[in-house]
């Protein structure tokens, strides 16, 4: 027997965007392989009619729904999709016991969980379902998309690939073994002091106050997290962080390892001046790369957009939502 567990959901509008007048919108919640209760927003355009194409949005990595998945998932209702902007596992409503911990195979699976919660929706059509992940998890969709051969199109926007990051820190500056045996064994520590004082210690999220010589992408987070612009008392990044632990697994498991034998539709688009953009340039080149199914597979730069301008458009409106209308309604229509 699959049983939910009891979440308390937010019922006011708490968005850090504005409400839409051209869709409807409730909260839902599915259930994971792993028992964990996941919550959502789901968005219908307002005249749909018939079984509709659908997309499912997580991200960034710390965020919540009420941040960008959710404007994302929003804005493609307005152009007529059924849309689903969900919390992982552990993080804002979503369920899960232990707090604020991240899982390359669990995170993975909230995105496959949410494909079955539209495929046996009455207003969706199971055969045309595409998903969009944002920063950590537009590497989470790239695994997904190689993994369920439901999902028809994918986008992967101002992508990390959250395992390479860990294992080998911001431009590989940290690739060593040495240097990974040093992360290891401070988490193996960590693991202990947290068992000792019966909680798991936060790592912090975006740091506050900003450091006057703070690196540019440090200032890009603090932007969007910390001020009106994005801060959500829900969201990890603007607050407390993931527990120290929480990311442990990602340095063993590589997401991308089989990118390239995903079949269907995917558009890979950044920022050309955000730090992350390597993670995107280098997983589209590897994606590719002696693949018989390049020809549906699209490598977007945006113009002097930073990583956090894809988040919720920025100052100059950088998201290209008619290019996601266009690849959506190509690939699912």
């Amino acid at each position: 027997m699959i049983a939910k567990e009891n979440l308390t959901l937010t019922n006011e509008w708490d968005k850090t965007f504005p409400q839409s007048d051209k869709v409807n919108h409730s909260k839902v919640t599915f259930v994971n392989r792993y028992g964990i209760t996941l919550a959502a927003d789901l968005y219908v355009p307002l005249a749909a009619q018939g079984r509709l194409p659908a997309i499912a949005v997580c991200g960034p990595f710390g965020a919540v729904k009420e941040q960008c998945s959710g404007l994302y998932a929003q804005t493609m209702a307005e152009r007529g999709f059924v849309t689903l902007a969900f919390d992982p596992s552990f993080t804002g409503e979503s369920g899960g016991n232990v707090r604020y911990m991240a899982s390359p195979d669990i995170n993975t699976e909230d995105f496959m969980a949410a494909v079955d919660f539209l495929s046996l929706h009455e207003l969706v059509d199971p055969d045309r379902i595409g998903i969009i992940g944002i920063c950590g998890w537009g590497g989470m969709a790239l695994n997904a998309a190689a993994l369920d051969t439901r999902v028809k199109a994918t986008v992967a926007s101002t992508m990390y690939d959250m395992t390479r990051v860990n294992a080998k820190g911001y431009f590989d500056s940290e690739d060593s073994e040495q240097a990974r045996y040093e992360k290891r064994a401070a988490l193996c520590a960590q693991r202990l002091t947290d068992l000792q004082k019966g909680e798991y210690t936060l790592g912090g999220g975006v740091v506050d106050p900003l450091p006057e010589d703070a690196p540019y992408f440090v200032k890009d987070y603090y932007d969007y997290y910390k001020t009106p612009r994005g801060y959500h008392p829900r969201s990890l990044n603007s607050n407390g962080g993931w527990n120290i632990i929480g990311c442990e697994s990602f340095l063993n498991q590589p997401i991308l390892q089989y990118a390239r034998e995903i079949r269907s539709a995917v558009l890979v688009m950044h920022g050309d001046k955000a730090h992350s953009c390597y993670f995107s340039k280098d997983a589209f080149a590897h994606m590719v790369e002696g693949s018989p199914y390049a020809g549906n597979k699209e490598l977007l730069l945006i113009p002097g957009a930073s990583h956090t301008d894809l988040y919720d458009g920025g100052k100059t409106k950088a998201i290209p939502f008619d290019k996601l209308e266009a690849f959506f309604t190509q690939y699912l229509c």
